[in-house]
């Protein structure tokens, strides 16, 4: 015992790995949320213009106005390219990406934008009342929480300068009209004129209560996934246990059975068919508990199947893993299906916000497929094209990875002799 406890690998191995470990998920789950507006990129934004213009008389002469134009590109010059992808479509295809979750909001110019806005400024020096024409920006709540106040902000930055356009033009309209009979606009009219732009801001498709103001689908995801990860561990290693390959404590009671005659590949296989029973009942439990909680669930036995399938995705792989490298498996499947999983979800902070490793790590991390389809199931209608099919065949191809790569490693061990009896001074290679 002082050979071992008086060895430095023996105090600095367990220090060094539990310090690097918390060190990558600090940086990782800080450093993803900390800048979201440094990190904007692609983030995709409808515009709508349907305004149809006016004709305008003046001295004489009928001219085509139509302001909703001017704003449409005052809008394009007031964002950065970079940052925001602007999709500029009809009313019927923003609406389909919007329910989809292809969009993260819309800017609406409606088709009478000019009349309203002529008939504001002929109000500034003609008594009656009047209202301010108005551009509508419909938020997208079902596509994730931190969106909504990042598309305000895109929205806001990038209709000031219409604002100011316009209200220019208008306020140069108005004066050029006055200016043969010697009138002047009141500095309440013009200050009324130099922003002309009634700016609605109004969620497209609200979600119901009881869906956590839209982060239900984020954690119902991470329960999935700790579902299988957790559920993977704790069936192992009691797994294990009982066929007396590992010895099992119960308080000061030290149970060790003598090995079970089973290869790698055969304990596998008990494994993975004991976690098929566990998805099943578990996504039945989840289903069961959330809806008992008040949570929305229009497509229950669609949630329950996908529930099932992610849980033995993951639970089949983290075995399989934990197969192959031993004890090494369980920091490896940490590190895959939490540490790097988590910040690269998109669950919380739109990807298009995080830093661009987390996109990159999105395209084959499970988290974020798997948020994908539970968002889907519950706010978009269980839609194939709102990322459902897309989460099922990228979880289906991280089962059939884990379904090879387990038989692989466990069927080329027990080939090389390398069974799991305990042998006093002997090291397995």
């Amino acid at each position: 015992m002082t050979d071992v406890l008086g060895s430095p690998r023996f105090w600095l191995a367990p220090i060094f790995v539990v310090s690097a470990l918390m060190s990558l998920l600090a940086a990782l789950y800080l450093g993803g949320i900390l800048n979201p507006q440094d990190n904007l990129r692609d983030f995709p934004v409808v515009l709508v213009n349907q305004d149809e213009g006016d004709t305008v008389e003046s001295n004489g002469t009928t001219t085509e106005q139509n302001i909703g134009n001017d704003i449409a590109d005052a809008i394009r010059q007031g964002i950065d390219p970079g940052q925001i992808e602007l999709l500029e479509t009809g009313p019927a295809e923003a609406q389909d990406l919007l329910s989809s979750g292809d969009a993260y909001g819309s800017i609406v110019i409606p088709f009478d934008f000019t009349k309203r806005a002529l008939i504001f400024a002929r109000a500034s020096v003609v008594p009656g009342d009047v209202e301010r024409p108005v551009i509508t920006v419909n938020t997208n709540p079902r596509a994730g929480t931190f969106t909504v106040a990042l598309m305000q902000r895109v929205a806001t930055e990038a209709l000031a300068q219409a604002n100011s356009r316009v209200g220019s033009a208008l306020t140069a309209e108005v004066d050029a009209q006055l200016q043969p009979s010697g009138g002047q606009l009141t500095g309440a009219a013009r200050l009324a004129l130099a922003e002309p732009i009634n700016v609605i801001v109004t969620p497209y498709d609200p979600l119901p209560d009881g869906t956590g103001s839209g982060l239900s689908a984020f954690y119902y995801a991470l329960l999935l996934v700790l579902a299988g990860f957790t559920g993977a561990t704790i069936v192992s290693a009691l797994v294990d246990g009982l066929l007396g390959f590992t010895p099992t404590e119960f308080g000061p009671r030290v149970i060790h059975r003598g090995p079970t005659n089973i290869s790698r590949t055969g304990t596998l296989a008990v494994k993975w068919l004991i976690m098929c029973v566990v998805a099943a009942v578990v996504s039945g439990l989840y289903l069961w508990i959330s809806t008992s909680l008040g949570m929305p669930s229009p497509h229950s036995f669609a949630l329950y199947l996908f529930g099932v399938f992610v849980i033995i995705a993951v639970g089949i792989t983290a075995l399989s893993v934990m197969s192959a490298f031993g004890t090494a498996g369980l920091l490896i499947n940490l590190v895959v299906f939490i540490v790097l999983a988590l910040p690269s979800s998109g669950g919380t902070l739109p990807l298009e916000a995080s830093p661009a490793l987390y996109g990159w790590l999105a395209q084959f991390e499970p988290m974020h497929q798997i948020f994908l389809g539970t968002r889907s199931i519950l706010y978009f209608n269980a839609r194939l094209d709102s990322g459902l099919l897309h989460a099922v065949v990228m979880t289906g191809v991280g089962l059939l990875i884990g379904l090879v790569g387990g038989l692989l490693f466990t069927r080329l061990y027990d080939r090389k002799g390398f069974d799991r009896a305990p042998a006093t001074g002997r090291i397995e290679a």
